[in-house]
């Protein structure tokens, strides 16, 4: 159970474990079933799915189950699972007692977990999260450590692949919001930067900003496309963006400031590999992930990556594979369900010198990209992960038979 028609990040994540087991299961000990739960659905990013995952979806929303032979998997925060503290189908249906095994697949992006969702985490017979910085912290904040597995995410290798695909054109859905459209001296083509997130804080949009516009300005021949979409807002980024700026007390170039482009549309999953390839490298200065889906999608397309060495990508990111930004410090929450708690306040100097390091050294940065996509195809890639679960159900089912 879990929101698969939200279009966020449990619902990515939700049918990357789905494809994973359908595909990869070696003499399959149990079938699949689904049922949406946790979010809204969204019928943008239903249609913009490939019709394979719609058939499948299809079939596996049909499979009937028995539920004293059911293990229930909640996919998403314990908020959602029963008694749900908002409207949303309860995870499990009903009673916990009625089935086999119940479990709660969850992460958060802070550094530790509030003691009503340890309550709730402590109810389920285990509970997965996806990295060892979970396990840490649930077990810190007071989940019980036999309960705790870490169960790693998936990453399609194969639907990521950069030689599968041709870049998108980023010039007919850019909108941009500030500077002036590159005009490079040398004809050479712009060294383009990407980052995908929620218009949130907690992703750290402003430490980019401030990064890229003091490190860059018009002459330097670069662009910073962010794809992003509202939360908890309104759409505006536009006026976001140059209300920021004016607010910031950065001082403009003499050559004025470097181009940002904002897509605000909607990008259909399966035009994704194509905006990664359309682009030089990907950068996301979060203050905090559970897993960072965007990031190990775009490590899959062999992209250099730049992003916050702390939380849930410290998982994968590598000296080797990447460009780990180091954290300044930690700040507390200020706002919304983690007020309270600590995350990252990424180092906006080390941003600028990254974002320029990336630029100035080619090879390096390509070479990082390729080492990136070896490691998803080694550690994360589909019939590795489906190895994973199915042990672990395995187990649950020698345990309670």
């Amino acid at each position: 159970m879990a929101p698969f028609l939200s279009g966020g990040g449990y619902s990515s994540e939700s049918w990357s474990y789905i494809l994973a087991l359908h595909e990869h299961m070696k003499n399959p000990i149990f079938k699949l079933a689904i049922e949406q739960h946790g979010d809204l659905e969204s019928l943008e990013f239903w249609e913009g799915l490939p019709k394979y995952i719609q058939k499948l979806a299809f079939e596996l929303y049909q499979t009937e189950c028995r539920m004293n032979e059911t293990i229930v998997v909640c996919h998403s925060e314990p908020g959602a699972w029963n008694p749900p503290l908002f409207e949303t189908l309860p995870c499990p249906p009903g009673a916990y007692q009625n089935f086999k095994s119940v479990i709660g697949r969850t992460m958060f992006e802070s550094d530790r977990v509030n003691s009503e969702h340890v309550k709730r985490c402590n109810q389920m017979d285990y509970v997965w999260v996806p990295t060892d910085f979970h396990v840490s912290t649930f077990i810190q904040s007071g989940v019980d450590p036999s309960k705790v597995v870490k169960i790693i995410q998936p990453i399609d290798v194969k639907f990521f692949d950069p030689l599968k695909y041709k870049p998108l054109d980023l010039s007919s859905i850019g909108k941009l919001v500030l500077g002036t459209a590159t005009r490079n001296l040398n004809s050479k083509k712009e060294f383009m930067f990407l980052s995908i997130f929620k218009w949130e804080y907690r992703k750290g949009w402003d430490v980019l900003l401030r990064s890229y516009l003091k490190e860059f300005s018009s002459v330097d021949g670069v662009a910073l496309y962010l794809l992003t979409n509202p939360y908890h807002s309104d759409g505006d980024f536009g006026n976001k963006i140059v209300e920021f700026v004016e607010e910031s007390g950065m001082e403009k170039p003499v050559a004025g400031w470097a181009p940002v482009y904002v897509i605000d549309a909607h990008i259909a999953q399966t035009d994704l590999p194509r905006l990664y390839k359309a682009v030089n490298a990907f950068v996301l200065p979060s203050r905090g992930e559970g897993w960072g889906r965007p990031l190990v999608e775009a490590m899959a397309m062999s992209l250099p990556v730049i992003a916050t060495n702390w939380s849930g990508p410290t998982e994968y990111l590598t000296e080797e594979n990447s460009y780990p930004l180091p954290v300044d410090r930690m700040s507390e929450v200020v706002e919304g369900p983690f007020i309270g708690h600590l995350w990252a306040e990424p180092s906006v100097d080390k941003l600028q010198v990254l974002m320029r390091r990336v630029m100035n050294n080619v090879d390096e940065a390509k070479a990082k990209g390729k080492r990136a996509r070896e490691d998803m195809i080694r550690r994360f890639s589909p019939e590795i992960v489906a190895e994973i679960v199915s042990n672990h159900i395995q187990d649950i089912l020698q345990k309670v038979s």
